[in-house]
């Protein structure tokens, strides 16, 4: 299915093919900081179908405690989460949920990761696949 995104402002645009039932939710402390919420809704988007249409996102590279690197792209402009990826040839690129415009067509959440993280007043969700961390 195309997808079609933009951050907050308009600044950055893009598109990509995603396969619907694949949005999960990361509760790791990185994604609850970047944004500013409990959690973060994602989908995969595979690297040889996302395009930016306009802008440029400004990107930041997290080192997590074990050494991997990932990107984490963003319009400079506003702050609106663009996308993460491998910081090098990436096969996929981790798209917010929030910025598509068809995000109300993409299905339900298949897995949650970092459910260790996960904020003592989330509810669990039936059907919803459970990973304590990712490795």
């Amino acid at each position: 299915m195309k997808v079609e995104g933009q951050c907050h402002c308009g600044a950055i645009s893009y598109e990509a093919e995603v396969t619907y039932g694949t949005v999960s939710i990361c509760n790791c402390a990185d994604c609850q900081m970047q944004s500013g919420s409990a959690f973060r809704v994602n989908i995969p988007a595979p690297a040889a179908t996302f395009r930016i249409i306009t802008g440029n996102p400004k990107k930041y590279i997290k080192v997590a405690d074990s050494g991997a690197r990932r990107v984490h792209a963003f319009c400079e402009n506003c702050g609106g989460p663009i996308y993460s990826s491998a910081e090098f040839d990436p096969e996929t690129y981790s798209l917010r949920l929030g910025a598509l415009q068809q995000r109300y067509e993409l299905g339900s959440p298949v897995r949650q990761i970092w459910t260790k993280r996960r904020l003592p007043w989330m509810p669990h969700l039936d059907g919803v696949a459970e990973v304590e961390e990712q490795r």
